[in-house]
């Protein structure tokens, strides 16, 4: 069998679906590797890197993919509304594995499905104890908690802890983390180790426990309210307007003295929520930091941007930095490649390193979003609840 890992073109994304570590383990599994030209370049992994580990060097997309069985990418292929139609370059019956974002942007599920690609979206691993090493959301999310708050504490034009000195002492930073998901956790973990004071909120209630063993203080909103908000697969719930009305009440102080907010939270499939108003943000102090790791869905700022980092008139910087993980890019490449094996491992034979794919696996029916030509994913054809 035969795995393809092609460059990623999408401006900002700097990561690689491959690191010369899951090419060897591909090999031990008796399978072929081709790595197009470049494709590590921006994680800082060398195509002579990538042929020590036995992968074979192509000079372009094209020269990868032909024969391949399987393409790994990292970002959803382009088509031809993002200026390169990189979906048109994939053959007919190839399998690809990769994140799609397939539940917002439908015309690139359509697209592969056109193309006869059968295409697995990995943002949609089900949220089950054996599939934990498959989650690319999950290693993903985790550094960009992390380097959210590294981002905000260089920019910070304070120290992050207590300090006690001759001249006097310094108070600790007091950091708001809303969400207390995987991002939110490693943003808590990471403040606290900087010596910050950490205030966190999250819609579940069975988040408290988590934020607590951190050394984080929950803000509990609506204790009943919050107990009720957790789906089966661990994601949060869309709240009522009332319960947003109460949680936008509930912290609106606590943001109001924080020096740093991270928020964090994301619906799967929805625009993310807005948490936190201009009108707050507005009683924010002089150089308070807001990163909003959800720009990328809406934000959950008032006045956050896409990819830039913004200044209120009040001297409030907002950070909406696109694409969190890929500042990162060595590790998140790291992780994410190692998903990606530990996902298709599964589907390969041992014995022949041929595909044996059990299509009736939970971690395959979770995934898959196109194949024979069909959209086959039940929250895409719209027999799976909401889409």
């Amino acid at each position: 069998m035969k795995i393809a890992v092609l460059k990623e073109r999408r401006p900002g994304e700097t990561r690689v679906a491959a690191t010369p570590e899951t090419v060897k383990k591909f090999i031990g599994l008796a399978c072929g590797v081709v790595v197009e030209s470049g494709a590590g370049d921006s994680s800082h992994i060398s195509d002579s890197a990538f042929e020590e580990a036995g992968a074979s060097i192509a000079q372009s997309a094209a020269d990868a993919v032909k024969g391949a069985d399987v393409i790994l990418k990292v970002a959803r292929p382009m088509t031809g509304a993002d200026g390169e139609n990189e979906v048109s370059g994939l053959p007919a019956n190839t399998i690809l594995v990769s994140s799609l974002q397939a539940l917002t942007e439908k015309d690139t599920v359509e697209a592969l499905a056109t193309q006869k690609v059968t295409a697995f979206a990995m943002e949609l691993m089900p949220r089950i104890s054996r599939a934990q090493s498959m989650d690319i959301l999950s290693s993903q999310s985790n550094l960009s908690g992390y380097k959210a708050v590294i981002d905000a504490a260089a920019t910070f034009g304070r120290a992050m802890p207590m300090m006690m000195t001759a001249a006097g002492t310094i108070a600790p930073a007091r950091v708001l983390v809303f969400g207390a998901g995987v991002a939110g956790l490693q943003a808590i973990a990471t403040a606290k180790r900087l010596g910050a004071v950490v205030m966190a909120t999250d819609v579940r209630y069975a988040a408290k426990e988590q934020v607590e063993s951190l050394g984080g203080k929950f803000i509990v909103v609506d204790e009943e309210a919050m107990k009720a908000a957790e789906t089966e697969g661990g994601y949060a719930k869309e709240m009522s307007d009332e319960f947003k009305q109460k949680q936008a009440d509930a912290v609106r102080a606590e943001v109001i003295k924080a020096d740093i907010v991270i928020t964090t939270a994301l619906i799967p499939g929805r625009p993310a929520p807005k948490l936190v108003a201009a009108d707050v943000v507005a009683d924010m102090k002089p150089g308070s930091i807001i990163v909003d790791l959800a720009v990328e869905s809406g934000g959950n700022v008032e006045g956050s941007q896409f990819g830039e980092t913004v200044m209120t008139d009040n001297g409030v910087t907002i950070i909406g930095h696109a694409n969190m993980p890929a500042r990162l890019a060595r590790d998140s490449s790291a992780l994410f490649s190692r998903n990606l094996f530990n996902f298709l491992s599964t589907m390969i034979d041992k014995e022949t390193g041929n595909l044996a794919i059990d299509w009736d696996d939970d971690v395959v029916t979770g995934t898959l979003v196109t194949k024979d030509g069909n959209v086959v994913h039940p929250r895409l054809t719209g027999e799976g609840g909401n889409s």
